[in-house]
C-alpha cells in the first residue's frame, strides 16, 4: 500500500488549508486512515485519525473545533480540512494507515506564518 500526500504550503494565521492523502487501494481495505505531524524539535504526534469503513473520528485537543477529518471513498482519499490556522500548527503532516500493515506517506510542509 502506498500513501501519496498532497498540498503542503504557507499558509497565513487564521487562515485555512486542506490537505490531501490519497490510497493505492480501496480505502475500506485500510482500517484506519490518520494524519500525524511533527514540528521541529518535536515527536511526530496523531493529528486526526478516521475509522475507513463506519467513518468515527478522533482528533488531538490542539485541533478538535478548528479541523475535520473525511474521506473521499471512490477516490480512495483522505483529507483534513485545517481551519483558523495557527502558528503553532506549522509541522511535516504525514499521513497514516493501517491494515494488513502500518503504511506511512512522505511528509509535506504546512507552514502558518504571515
Amino acid at each position: 500500500v502506498q500513501l501519496q500526500a498532497y498540498g503542503g504550503g504557507l499558509v497565513q494565521p487564521g487562515g485555512l488549508w486542506r490537505l490531501s492523502c490519497a490510497a493505492s487501494t480501496n480505502i475500506f481495505s485500510l482500517r484506519r486512515m490518520a494524519w500525524y505531524r511533527q514540528a521541529p524539535g518535536k515527536l511526530r504526534a496523531l493529528v486526526a485519525e478516521i475509522v475507513t469503513y463506519g467513518g468515527n473520528t478522533n482528533y488531538a485537543d490542539s485541533v478538535k473545533g478548528r479541523f475535520t477529518i473525511s474521506r473521499d471513498i471512490a477516490k480512495n482519499t483522505v483529507y483534513p480540512q485545517m481551519n483558523s490556522l495557527k502558528p503553532e500548527d506549522t509541522a511535516v503532516y504525514y499521513c497514516y494507515a493501517v491494515g494488513a500493515g502500518i503504511y506511512w506517506g512522505a511528509g509535506t510542509q504546512v507552514t502558518v506564518s504571515s
